[in-house]
């Protein structure tokens, strides 16, 4: 993530801003961490049980009935989502196995399953998650075993699959014998929805679930957690155990206190208003004053707009104009597993500042010029 000087507009960052962070609740269970044993001892390499077990339960209040729920021992604690992401691929898709990914999708898991060595196969995705047909076409053509997606509140187009479609994918990955990595990163972001776990719904052990507190709690406490069942859980907490041992203890009790506090959810009510308020301004301010911006569709939680710019736009030179004229924007080449299909930017309105989101507005425009609309 880049930093921006304070007189910028900021579109580009991944993270939240520090206003929509549950900072007296962070403070204060930092300092009883620091108090506490976790600041002398060393933690399991699974995870803190306790944590574990926070992070079993909030999986097990989804699962319906009729299916079995996740254990603490299916939890492997980890440094954050990115990590665990880096894990799960070198520990199932390392030495040029294919892999399977919705485009677009999230450049860091590009960036860790390639780090892998893995071979990344692009499949088309839209507002309603990816095509069945063309998903199972690509299983078959590549004999892939692994999908990485993001079914809730995707990075970067805000994507949440339906139950049927959610239903549809997790047919086509059993069919195969696959797994599909299912990133909840935006789990505590819904705005006018909330997001349910594919996993809580897959008891056979083809789900890898993963759960980030690092952008809900505080990017200074990277704690996440990879849920799965079977081999597949050793095999990445070996590769965990190879990387960094154990996740710090500090960090893991603080995240803890902070989610099982009583504000912890008079937090999360509060942030979903924010985020609300802040997506529907962007919004609105594109329309006004940058309609050539073309959002196709406003999600239902996380934490951006994805925005087709005019066809033809150099959306590279577009970004360094933009930052010149004190607006920062991230170009969405970065999201495209393979080639782009079009020109687009992504627009992040969790950012600081929303009192200028209508000034940034008016700078996208500004720059775009005449153009007509990209449909």
């Amino acid at each position: 993530m880049r930093s921006a000087p304070n007189d910028v507009i900021a579109f580009h960052s991944g993270y939240p801003d520090r206003e929509l962070l549950p900072e007296r609740l962070v403070r204060a269970a930092l300092a009883r961490a620091s108090r506490g044993d976790a600041a002398l001892s060393r933690p399991p390499a699974a995870g803190v049980p306790e944590l574990q077990s926070w992070f079993a339960h909030e999986l097990r209040t989804a699962t319906p009935a009729g299916f079995a729920p996740p254990t603490p021992s299916d939890v492997v604690v980890v440094p954050g989502s990115q990590s665990g992401l880096s894990s799960v691929f070198r520990a199932l898709a390392g030495g040029s196995q294919p892999v399977l990914m919705e485009s677009p999708t999230y450049w860091g898991a590009i960036l860790a399953a390639s780090h892998a060595g893995a071979d990344v196969v692009p499949v088309p995705s839209g507002p309603d998650g990816p095509d069945p047909v063309e998903l199972a076409r690509a299983f078959e053509e590549t004999g892939a075993r692994l999908f990485y997606a993001q079914p809730n509140y995707a990075n970067p187009t805000g994507a949440q699959w339906s139950h049927q479609r959610g239903e549809e994918v997790l047919e086509i990955v059993r069919r195969h014998g696959a797994f599909l990595i299912e990133d909840d990163w935006a789990h505590d972001f819904g705005i006018s929805t909330s997001a349910v776990p594919l996993a809580a719904r897959e008891d056979s052990g083809h789900v890898i679930y993963l759960r980030s507190l690092t952008k809900s709690v505080s990017p200074a406490i990277r704690v996440a957690a990879v849920i799965v069942r079977g081999p597949a859980r050793d095999r990445i907490l070996t590769d965990r155990g190879a990387e960094s041992m154990y996740v710090s203890g500090v960090m893991q009790a603080a995240a803890l206190d902070t989610v099982t506090q009583p504000g912890w959810q008079t937090h999360l009510r509060a942030l979903r208003h924010q985020l609300q308020s802040r997506r529907d301004l962007l919004a609105a301010s594109l329309r006004q004053h940058a309609p050539q911006v073309h959002v196709a569709h406003v999600p239902h939680g996380g934490l951006n707009l994805w925005a087709r710019l005019p066809d033809g736009t150099e959306v590279d030179r577009f970004v360094r104009e933009c930052e010149s004229a004190g607006v920062i924007i991230a170009a969405g080449s970065e999201w495209f597993p393979a080639e782009p299909a079009g020109p687009f930017v992504r627009l992040n309105y969790a950012g600081p500042n929303p009192g200028a989101f209508e000034e940034g507005a008016r700078v996208l425009g500004s720059i775009l010029g005449d153009r007509p609309n990209a449909r």
